[in-house]
């Protein structure tokens, strides 16, 4: 995506800007992660990139072939969960496969094989309706399958869903990515986010504010604090904020700001007779990158 822009008109003649000037690169092959905050335009764009809304200006290519234009010849190669999925919910799982793979003119066989992919064999005779959402999802899943897609699109997949739920979601996506797919997975828990992506798209306002492998974009920032623990956390916290540092404390811990050399810290407690019984650096993660990072920046 090059340029991307759209924005709508509200009845109160209000101009909401939902994607401002964005310039938009996943990866072939590997999970990417597409972050942002609440109203960072995030779903609007994957509704431009499939066709669902037309952008204002800016230029999008799929597999090489621009979009809208040429999305017929490419769409093939999609598979996509956009909002909610919807199925018919007295039907059972594998029969509403089956409507829709005879709709896209896919054989019954297939709709076996994905049931199996997504862990949903042996329930697929039970209706929609009695379904866990997970299960719900694993089966929406199992739907985008049908085609055998190169490319999977999911919108906050993992809305809803207990941990078990989530970490089955995560399992799926990082197993299909390992099989020479590319999933871009939009998402606020970063946490999730993190343990699968490959690589990530930060975005702002409408706009990009970061991109890149997820260890790149963590690893450039530096550690700032240092985590201690002491049995006088009074006396240790004086001692260091007289070497000029802060401190507050966190649970049984002391943190320290300004000291990612933690022998130094820890030379500083021991010349005064204190001595450490824990003492870490805290590495930065995806979601202090993503916070700085988007910081005021939800519309």
């Amino acid at each position: 995506m090059r340029g991307l822009r759209k924005t709508y008109h509200r009845l109160n003649l209000r101009t909401v800007v939902a994607v401002e000037g964005l310039d938009l690169d996943v990866p072939a092959g590997g999970v990417h992660g597409f972050l942002g905050p609440n109203g960072a335009g995030k779903t609007t764009t994957i509704r431009m990139l499939l066709g669902l809304v037309r952008p204002d200006a800016g230029t999008i290519h799929l597999f090489g072939e621009p979009v809208p234009q040429r999305l017929p010849q490419v769409v093939g190669r999609v598979g996509s969960i956009v909002e909610q999925p919807k199925f018919l919910p007295n039907f059972s799982g594998r029969r509403n496969l089956r409507v829709l793979a005879t709709a896209i003119e896919v054989p019954h066989a297939r709709v076996e094989e994905v049931l199996e992919r997504v862990g949903l064999r042996e329930r697929a005779g039970e209706q929609f309706r009695r379904y866990s959402l997970g299960m719900k999802q694993r089966l929406a899943i199992a739907a985008t399958l049908l085609k055998d897609p190169d490319l999977l699109i999911f919108d906050e997949p993992t809305n809803g869903l207990d941990p078990a739920g989530i970490r089955e979601i995560r399992e799926t996506m990082r197993a299909l990515a390992d099989e020479g797919r590319t999933v871009l997975v939009s998402s606020h828990v970063l946490a999730e986010v993190e343990q699968v992506a490959d690589t990530v798209s930060i975005v702002a306002r409408g706009r990009l504010v970061a991109a890149g492998r997820v260890v790149d974009l963590i690893g450039s920032r530096a550690a700032t604090d240092v985590r201690v623990g002491v049995a006088d956390r009074a006396l240790a916290g004086e001692l260091l904020v007289a070497r000029g540092w802060s401190v507050r404390p966190d649970g049984d811990e002391l943190v320290v700001g300004g000291a990612p050399d933690a022998a130094a810290l820890n030379r500083a407690l021991a010349e005064a007779g204190v001595f450490a019984h824990t003492l870490r650096t805290v590495r930065p993660d995806l979601e202090q990158v993503f916070l700085e990072l988007t910081a005021d920046g939800a519309a």
